[in-house]
This record gives C-alpha cells, structure tokens and sequence, in this order.
C-alpha cells in the first residue's frame, strides 16, 4: 500500500513540475512576443515581479518604510490618532511629538497664561440652523459631524455602524449623493439629505427634482436639512461614479436608476447655472419640505460666494441658505481623476476663512451657518476651523478611520479589506456594527472633549469663543503669524471685495 501511495505521489509531482514547465514556457513565449510592455519582452517571467511588487508597494510602504509623518493622504501619526480616539484611548502620547513644529502651515495654538478651571467652563451650546426662515429650523448639538459618504460608495454594514454611533454620541449623518436609505434611519441620528447633481432619491422618472418625494423625505422626522451639493473637494467639476459592479438591486432602488449599470452623475445640475438659479432652487426645497437648506461646495475663487451676498442682499434674507459646507480641495473620500484631487479648488486653509470674510463684509454671517470639511480629522484641525469662523466640522474619511479604515486605497475597486467600502459579503463579515458603532461614538465624543481641551488651553470658557488671535500659522520663514495677522476680521456691511 505504501509502495503505491509512494508511486501515486510521485507521478502526481512529476505531472504537476511537467505542468509549472509548460506554463512558464508560455508566459516565456507570451512576454517576449508582446509588444506592450518593455519589461516584459525584454526580461520574461522574471519581469511580472516588477509589476507584482509596484502593486503591493502601496499597500507595505505604510508598514516598514514610511515615517510617522511622511505618508499620504494621512500619515501614521494622524491615524493612530484617530484609531486611539475611536477606541476610547485618549490622544496620549509620551517623550514629545514627531510634529515638525516649524512646517510651513503648522498650526500652533497661542495658550493663556491662565487657563480656565474647571468649575469656570461651560457646555459648548448646540446651534440652531434656519430658525426664522423655515418651518422646522435644525437644532445641531455637535460640532463634529460625518460628511456626505452615499450608500453605494460605501457598504451597509458601514452606514448602519455610522447611524448608531452618530445617534449616540449625538451627530449628525449626511446621506451623501446617493440619497436616503433605510440604513441611514436604522439608527435613529439626526440625517441631514443631499441632492446631488443626479439628484438621486429625490428625482421624478427624467431626473428631474421631484417635489414628491422631496415631501416624502422631509417627513420622516431624523431628516433634519436639506443639501444642494455643487461640487465636493475631491472632484470640483466631476460628476460622481459608481461602478456597475456596486449598484446592486436595492442600492439601484433607492437612487431610482436601474441596476447593474454604472451611476454616473451630470458635472452640475442642469437648473442651476447662476447665483440667482442656485438661490430659487434654495427656496424651492426649502418651501417643499419645511427644512433647512444648504450649498456644499468647493472653492475656486472669490466670484462665488461674492456673488451669492449680492443675489441675497438684493433679494432678501428669505433666499439665502440656511449654511454652507466649505469642501477643501483636499477633501474626497471615493474616487475621484487625480487631475481633479491633485489641482482643483482651493485647500480649506484659505478658502473658510475668505468665506467667512465674504460673509461678514455683506451682514450675512449672523444669517448663514457655516460648516468646514477637508482633511479635518483630529481635533486640532477642527478647533482651527472653529478659530477661521465656522460653526461646524464635517469629516468623512476619520469616521472611516473609525471604523477601521486602514488606508488600503482600494476605495474605487470594491475590494476594500475592512468593509467599508466593497459590497462583497465576505469582506463586509469583517465590519462588525456592533462593535464598530461604539468608535464612532467613541470618536465623536472624543473630538468635541479634544477641541474643548484646546479653547480651555486658549483661556475660553467653551470652543465657540476660539476666534483667529487663538491661533498662529508657521511661515516658511520658521516665524509663525496670528491667523487674524494674515486674516483680520473685515468691517460688516463694507463694500464687497472685487471678483478675483
């Protein structure tokens, strides 16, 4: 018996060494006679490893050669950041930072001699949106708050972790373009829905704004506001694409497309190609369903939001949104042309605080909230933000953080190892909702103590008194420089600034 295993053995490796000869004497002859690839016709077989290594040297440069502060989109220091916040860790670190405090950019905050005891302090207060112009105004308690990420560009599993852990840390949950679904209500968090440029879940059988099921939406009482997204920070320009391989049955139900087909949306909606376009589709939404009703958008210039103070002063408050989401140029957490995520729009750094200008120099700032997002995901960024002029901070890719994210970079391909972005039921097993809706929870309470902590160091009795003299910005000459320095507060009401 075992002389005839031995032998069966042997002739199953003799077939299987016969068979790796045959194949590698095909790839021998397919490399060097392809006229596509110089490596491979001129160094076969041994030339895919080239190729193979260029694939996973993405995925291991984070592992064993990059430094805490070198890596791109967000270094290790950043995520072990938000990791540590998401599990309930605390921001502590010990033997000094890694931070390079002379970086141009580097944002220092200016501490007071004396910082605010503990018995002086108060709750950072909950602000309303759209109070006095619209029949429900928003009641917004966090200042931290999760951007648009649409059901489809990310799995269910996700958004339901992203719902519960919103609901109770007390946040808001932005649809995203992909419109409502029922994993955004599952939760029970606030829901502010957004009407992209296809206008997904919100349209009429054209694609066309549909007043019915703007009705719809608005009755379900988590849906708090209303979002006209223009552009977002990762795209300016581009409409957003989602594979055919993601439109699934129920995914294809909800946006109202048919399924198995890519979901590709227009550059811009069709309706609005001006100020005073943008400002009556604002009134329409809002007088459709009673919400509030905002611009999210990307910043190129002064034109736009210069513009939009003119139309509204000259038509009334009644027109003017009820906020705006500024999206840096850095911002995007899908796919987007790298010519677009590299080069289009303004960064956050420059375009909130000239927003905010813009509205202070036309007496609208007392009317329109404003909202921060782009690469704001520790709590430093956000108080910065809060320093600039805004009243909220959106974030998107640290609540993927949150929930595990491990910056794969694989958002577009529907192979997203955490489950978060695929909707492939074996990787999305590893996104467990239970557990992961607590570090969301975990991170949003976190954030809002962190910025808290850092008004306290600034001698604020709550982080809606963090103003530009709180913080200093380091110049390329190793001198850092108030930010109210490099942007003093405009007079209200003055004379708009020319169009740039």
């Amino acid at each position: 018996m075992s002389t005839m295993l031995g032998v069966v053995s042997y002739g199953i490796g003799t077939l299987l060494a016969f068979v790796f000869i045959v194949w590698m004497m095909v790839v021998f002859i397919s490399d060097i006679t392809q006229k596509k690839h110089t490596v491979l016709r001129n160094y076969p077989v041994v030339g895919h490893l080239r190729y193979y290594f260029e694939q996973l040297g993405e995925y291991f440069r984070q592992y064993f050669f990059m430094g805490d502060r070198e890596e791109m989109p967000f270094n290790r220091a950043t995520r072990g950041w938000v990791y540590r916040l998401a599990k309930d860790e605390g921001g502590v670190i010990g033997f000094g930072s890694t931070a390079v405090m002379q970086e141009p950019g580097a944002i220092l905050f200016v501490n007071a001699p004396y910082a605010i005891l503990e018995e002086d302090r108060l709750p950072t207060p909950s602000l309303t949106i759209g109070e006095g112009y619209c029949r429900e105004p928003f009641l917004a308690r966090s200042i931290l708050n999760i951007s648009g990420m649409s059901y489809g560009a990310i799995s269910a599993p996700a958004v339901r972790a992203l719902s519960r852990g919103a609901a109770q840390a007390g946040c808001w949950i932005d649809t995203g373009e992909g419109g409502l679904s029922p994993h955004h209500l599952e939760g029970g968090a606030d829901v502010i829905m957004q009407i992209g440029t296809a206008k997904y879940g919100i349209r009429d059988d054209k694609g066309r704004l549909s007043p019915e099921r703007a009705r719809e939406i608005a009755a379900h009482p988590q849906v708090k506001a209303f979002e006209i997204k223009l552009s977002q920070g990762a795209k300016p320009g581009k409409g957003g694409v989602l594979p055919a391989a993601k439109v699934s049955a129920e995914i294809a139900r909800i946006r109202g497309i048919p399924e198995h087909a890519d979901s590709i949306s227009p550059n811009r909606h069709p309706e609005i190609g001006s100020a005073d376009q943008l400002l009556d589709m604002v009134a329409r939404v809002r007088d459709l369903t009673g919400k509030p009703v905002g611009v999210k958008t990307a910043i190129g210039g002064w034109q736009f939001i210069n513009e939009i103070a003119e139309a509204v002063n000259r038509r009334g408050l009644e027109y003017a949104p009820d906020f705006l989401a500024i999206d840096g140029g850095e911002g995007g957490s899908g796919a987007a042309p790298q010519a677009l995520a590299d080069h289009m729009a303004l960064g956050i750094a420059e375009a909130l605080p000239r927003v905010v200008d813009a509205l202070i120099e036309s007496g609208l700032r007392p009317r329109i909230r404003v909202i921060a997002a782009g690469k704001l995901v520790t709590s430093a960024k956000a108080a910065w933000a809060l320093c600039a002029g805004a009243d909220f901070v959106n974030t998107a890719r640290g609540f993927m953080f949150a929930l595990g994210c491990i910056q794969a970079l694989r958002c577009h391909q529907n192979t997203c190892p955490t489950g978060i972005t695929t909707h492939n039921p074996r990787l999305q097993r590893g996104l467990v909702v239970e557990e992961k809706y607590l570090r969301v929870a975990n991170y949003i309470a976190g954030m809002n103590k962190e910025i808290d902590m850092i008004a306290h160091s600034c001698g604020c009795r709550q982080a809606r008194e963090l103003r530009r003299e709180h913080v200093r910005i380091m110049q390329a000459s190793a001198q850092s420089v108030a930010m109210n320095v490099l942007y003093p507060y405009p007079e209200p009401n003055s004379k708009l600034r020319a169009l740039a």
